[in-house]
């Protein structure tokens, strides 16, 4: 057996619960580790537990939270997965750890991060992965996340509908994955930023014009905003004018902001936007805002 036959042969028997169905954490984790390689995201063999990998882990969670019986605590596959030799866990201090609690980074396998380096590894990783531990409509789900053929992953007889409402749900994480992380998990409005090991942010991934109008999950129809922030402006009390620059609607609404800014304060200030320009909201998006959303 080649190398490349052995790692995917590796991948497809991964140690998991299987009392309820093939529990889904760790090949999740793997498909998050994948595309961090593809996105040029994880630049040597260490990778980090921190609260934007959680929020990676609990976005591809809920792909499988219909199934309600699987806790997405993203500890215990960055533990265990050193029993299925992907890689070694380490403490904070750089000893081995014992335990889910006390690991802080992991080593990946020399072997196995030199062979995720290639596309056409990486595409047979994700299809054995996919196939072997999630469900016909989960399937269909990740391949629509992780931008792959669906047909690559899923035998399904599914009915059409399940199959359009999975493929939608997976195009709905991406566009929460995609915004919140080109924003780098700050709100464009206020510059606030929380994450937590949990997998939780306070960053929202607003559509700018309405996914139920448009259909549109495209980023450049997205804005990373807190959550009071995105219901102002979905409320139409702010918007944006095509230098990226806050209109605010001083005449719509009333405010108090004891010890804070206030979002009248904000009238005239440039967003923060992403480093990528390709992925500034749209000017059509914001156009479309400022007509049907944006109190005037």
């Amino acid at each position: 057996m080649d190398l490349q036959s052995r790692w995917l042969a590796i991948l497809g028997k991964l140690r998991v619960n299987r009392s309820q169905g093939p529990a889904p954490h760790k090949p999740l984790l793997l498909l998050i580790l994948l595309e961090m390689i593809e996105n040029g995201d994880l630049q040597s063999r260490v990778l980090k537990l921190t609260p934007e990998l959680a929020f990676r882990f609990s976005q591809f969670g809920i792909i499988v939270a219909h199934r309600r019986t699987q806790r997405m605590d993203i500890r215990l596959p960055f533990f265990h997965l050193s029993s299925d030799t992907i890689w070694n866990t380490f403490s904070k201090s750089g000893i081995p750890s014992l335990d889910p609690k006390s690991t802080q980074y992991v080593e990946i396998n020399e072997e196995f991060y030199l062979l995720a380096q290639d596309s056409a590894f990486r595409s047979k990783a994700r299809a054995v992965l996919i196939q072997s531990y999630f469900e016909p409509s989960e399937q269909i789900a990740l391949a629509s996340l992780v931008n792959i053929s669906i047909s690559d992953v899923s035998n399904a007889n599914t009915a059409v509908y399940e199959t359009e409402a999975s493929y939608q749900s997976g195009r709905d994480v991406r566009f929460r994955l995609d915004i919140v992380a080109a924003y780098n998990y700050t709100c464009a409005l206020t510059g606030y930023r929380v994450t937590t090991i949990g997998g939780a942010s306070i960053i929202d991934a607003a559509h700018i014009h309405q996914f139920s109008a448009s259909r549109n999950n495209d980023p450049k129809n997205g804005i990373a905003l807190c959550k009071n922030a995105h219901w102002m402006f979905d409320q139409g009390l702010w918007s944006l004018d095509d230098d990226y620059r806050i209109i605010v609607s001083h005449d719509s609404f009333e405010e108090q902001a004891h010890n804070q800014k206030s979002l009248r304060d904000f009238q005239g200030s440039r967003i923060a936007l992403p480093s990528n320009p390709k992925l500034w909201p749209d000017l059509q998006h914001l156009a479309w805002h400022r007509e049907f959303k944006f109190s005037a």
